[in-house]
């Protein structure tokens, strides 16, 4: 059986280029994206999609070697594109492209089954060195994005109702109205938040909120 690397080469004996299906909401960056990789004789743009929505479609019937996905955009995450790609396709190679550093948007991706997660900040010195990794089976992460990973690797997970009782305080609710959004008592929601604190280094609720978005912990 023919290996991804072995099917691609022609009767030349050289490869054929990898194919990149490009998901961005942003037209100037599927632009720039399109101008670095246009350089190289080794890889192509086969497809854009500038939704989740439309990137599952556009997977679906182009079948590429790669995936370069942005996390935001308007009518669904990034994290559920991946989720969804990879659960018809469990061999799909993703890439992230955002401009969330933060550990806990990274290991989302990760966990939903991307092999990459770049900075668009770093596009330009990291993208071509990582879409070649990633397809030959590697994984690449920002220099940057790998310490907020490896400096936050013991910590302890904030749970799913402590991510609930804080994202709601970042809107603005008091105790009171967010124990009566999640039904529980508001005794239980003062312990949360401070178990919260503890977890985060917090002094106060200002202080968590913004360590959380921060990290990526929490969605504002």
């Amino acid at each position: 059986m023919l290996t991804r690397a072995q099917s691609g080469r022609s009767s030349a004996g050289t490869h054929a280029p990898i194919r990149i299906l490009l998901v961005d909401d942003h037209v100037l960056l599927r632009e720039g994206v399109r101008a670095v990789v246009g350089t190289q004789p080794d890889m192509e743009i086969v497809g854009e999609a500038a939704g989740g929505a439309e990137a599952i479609a556009e997977y679906a019937r182009l079948h590429p070697d790669l995936v370069l996905m942005d996390l935001q955009m308007a009518d669904m995450s990034g994290l559920d594109a991946i989720a969804a790609i990879r659960a018809a396709s469990p061999d799909a190679r993703i890439i992230v492209l955002t401009t969330y550093s933060g550990d806990g948007r990274a290991i989302k991706a990760l966990r939903a089954g991307a092999m990459g997660y770049l900075l668009k900040a770093s596009l330009r010195n990291q993208l071509l060195d990582a879409i070649r990794s990633v397809y030959h089976g590697g994984k690449h992460l920002d220099a940057s994005v790998a310490t907020a990973i490896a400096l936050h690797v013991l910590d302890e997970a904030l749970t799913e109702r402590e991510v609930a009782v804080l994202t709601l305080a970042a809107f603005g609710n008091s105790n009171k109205q967010i124990a009566a959004r999640l039904d529980i008592g508001e005794e239980t929601v003062k312990g949360h938040m401070k178990t919260v604190f503890a977890k985060l280094g917090a002094n106060d609720r200002t202080h968590a909120v913004t360590i959380a978005a921060k990290r990526g912990l929490i969605e504002l």
